[in-house]
């Protein structure tokens, strides 16, 4: 339901940012249905945002800023609203060359890649990656940030055909419903394996990822379906593994937009773009758009505020 209610004077050492576009992520959408313990609410949702600073430091006013939080919307209000409050740690000056829909809908997916890489170890040239669930918004912007560096990608997804997002470089791509993914990983590297696996699903890739790392290798986590899954200690400790797990909602909006500006000259440069927009609603349809992302559309999905 859409409520007016008056804007408030921004707190001291805030700001308050005209939203210009905020995108719509699956984890907006359960958590306005009650099903993300860490919502508090009442609460306005919404984590992504691009927008303009209207009040605040005489020298933010008018410059257009993105970003993303895994505190906005969960923990304090979001962006699909007309307005944001925005700590002053929160602001960053949008890339130039991205639209505002565009700088709306990076946040959530690059973030969360970039935090895993981050945590894991940036992959570096002659490395290879193998990410799972590539077709996937994290998984694609993950895919990006890999070719980026330099590093050899594999990208597992759900269908045959080439990989369907953006990327600078090459990208070889395995089929999960049509071949054994371990072993097409293994052959693909001549039986060494892969340095890292970004695995974006979790449980059902669990298997799969341990038989395709390389000695020393590192697994990043981000999701599953099932919580509990079979696991060879013998396996883990011979093959010197490390995993590595990622949870978005821990970092707020001073660290993820940060984070997130990291990639600023990714996106300036070209070598990292972001998501084609399939649709952008006006906030009276906010309630479609979030049909639309729990339905489980693979586009990126934008409220235009």
């Amino acid at each position: 339901m859409l409520v007016d209610s008056p804007q408030r004077v921004p707190a001291p050492g805030h700001a308050l940012v005209r939203v210009g576009a905020a995108a719509v992520n699956p984890s907006d959408a359960k958590a306005s249905l009650g099903i993300m313990p860490q919502a508090v609410w009442p609460r306005t949702p919404g984590r992504d945002f691009a927008g303009t600073v209207v009040e605040g430091p005489t020298e933010w006013i008018g410059r257009q800023v993105y970003g993303s939080g895994g505190d906005v919307g969960i923990t304090r209000d979001g962006s699909h609203a007309r307005y944001l409050e925005l700590p002053l740690a929160a602001l960053r000056a949008m890339p130039a060359n991205l639209s505002m829909e565009e700088a709306g809908a990076v946040g959530v997916p690059f973030v969360t890649a970039y935090e895993g890489f981050r945590r894991s170890g940036m992959p570096r040239a002659g490395q290879t990656v193998m990410v799972m669930g590539a077709n996937g918004k994290v998984g694609q912007a993950a895919v990006q940030l890999r070719t980026q560096a330099g590093a050899r990608v594999i990208a597992v997804q759900r269908g045959p055909g080439p990989f369907a997002g953006f990327s600078c470089a090459p990208v070889d791509v395995i089929d999960a419903t049509a071949v054994d993914v371990a072993a097409t990983a293994r052959d693909l590297t001549q039986g060494r394996g892969a340095d890292t696996v970004f695995n974006t699903v979790g449980s059902a890739y669990f298997d799969a990822a341990n038989k395709a790392m390389a000695k020393g290798a590192t697994q990043i986590f981000i999701a599953t379906h099932d919580r509990a899954v079979p696991f060879d200690i013998f396996a883990f400790y011979r093959g010197m593994h490390t995993y590595v797990g990622i949870d978005s909602l821990a970092m707020d909006c001073a660290t993820s937009t940060a984070q997130l500006d990291a990639m600023r000259e990714g996106f300036e440069r070209g070598t990292l773009k972001p998501f084609p927009i399939a649709r952008a609603y006006d906030l009276a349809d906010a309630a479609e758009a979030y049909r639309a992302v729990l339905g489980g559309s693979t586009d990126r999905v934008v409220l235009r505020p």
